[in-house]
């Protein structure tokens, strides 16, 4: 933007607050927005839209984050199967990916003075006895997005060496970031990919990142279908309203990585730091938490939510919900398989055949 002339925004509020304002001010006939599925991301939503309404303007919803667009898919939002391995299936043969839009060569912006600035981490309810470690490996931005696709991508690099299937140490592409923050799109990942197949093969890594990306339009795709009832738990609303009582000090050596067990240590530890552990690892400390120490899951989910630098409301909570055996496809052990994870963890659990 600042090389097109112009700026990013940046205010500090509820969007329900400064809309009204910002509409006001710069004369702003219509708004756009990235529509979200989550209940508390839609419901602020519903909030802006709201009060745009009653200045007689309209919110204009657009979805950015899906590899398909909702519209590009063999059957409509209430017809998707719940089953990922049949959306999978369907999905991929009767429905196509876009091709990127072009960037704008140029923009007309508004005159501002006062772009605002980034807070100090002590405006965000951090003090500086917290542990926060800059990770110098994710940079935000697109410019940093495309230099770690390029690098991915490059002769020799990891992407091309075969999975280790004897151990939970996975490859790892950690596009999520990129992916979450919008800075990279789905489908920029998966052209780059596509060209790399036609210059180097195809391997088992590139499979599993594009796996990644249908996986990501799986949750938002279910979360809007579902909503809430994404969730089959009973009594989940009420759980999230008022949660059971958990054992602190137990969820605190969980969360602070000192459990006892390494691997899981490991993992909860690097969390914290980096605010990033691989998919791999995430079901490993999942596993635990809630099968081993039998925490409620959402109490995990939520940690993730504060923690995770690449947080997205659907993936985070489907996942979680399917570790626990609260999701809608529960019979799909490449969702998520039990006794391979306590396989892993090579502990004994009662009930659970390794």
């Amino acid at each position: 933007l600042q090389k097109l002339g112009g700026d990013l925004l940046i205010l500090h509020g509820k969007p329900e607050e400064l809309i009204t304002d910002l509409v006001t001010e710069f004369e702003i006939s219509e708004v756009y927005h990235h529509r979200e599925v989550g209940p508390e991301e839609t419901n602020i939503s519903a909030m802006v839209e709201d009060v745009l309404w009653k200045q007689r303007i309209n919110l204009k919803h657009f979805i950015g984050h899906t590899l398909y667009n909702k519209e590009d898919l063999p059957f409509p939002i209430k017809d998707i199967p719940d089953v990922f391995a049949q959306f999978k299936k369907k999905t991929e043969r009767d429905a196509i990916v876009k091709a990127c839009f072009e960037s704008p060569a140029s923009i007309s912006f508004v005159d501002n003075e006062n772009w605002g600035e980034l807070p100090e981490l002590s405006e965000l309810g951090f003090s500086t006895a917290d542990n926060i470690s800059e990770n110098i490996q994710l940079r935000g931005g697109e410019e940093s997005g495309l230099l770690h696709m390029a690098d991915l991508l490059a002769p020799g690099s990891e992407v091309y060496k075969k999975l280790n299937s004897k151990t939970a140490e996975k490859f790892s592409a950690k596009l999520s970031p990129w992916l979450a923050l919008g800075c990279l799109s789905p489908r920029k990942v998966y052209w780059m990919i596509k060209a790399a197949e036609q210059e180097f093969g195809n391997n088992q890594n590139f499979s599993q990142i594009l796996l990644g990306l249908l996986y990501r339009d799986y949750y938002r795709f279910m979360f809007k279908k579902h909503g809430i009832k994404f969730f089959q738990e009973p009594g989940f609303e009420s759980q999230v309203q008022s949660p059971e009582k958990v054992d602190e000090f137990v969820m605190a050596q969980w969360k602070n990585g000192e459990t006892g067990h390494p691997l899981v240590d490991q993992y909860m530890k690097e969390l914290v730091t980096t605010g990033f552990i691989g998919h791999a690892g995430r079901l490993i400390v999942a596993t635990y938490l809630v099968h081993v120490l039998k925490i409620h899951w959402t109490y995990g989910a939520a940690y993730f939510e504060e923690k995770l630098i690449d947080y997205s409301a659907a993936s985070n909570w489907g996942n979680w919900a399917n570790v626990a055996g609260a999701g809608l496809d529960l019979k799909s052990k490449n969702m998520y398989d039990l006794e391979k994870q306590i396989k892993v963890l090579e502990i004994d659990l009662p009930g659970v055949s390794v």
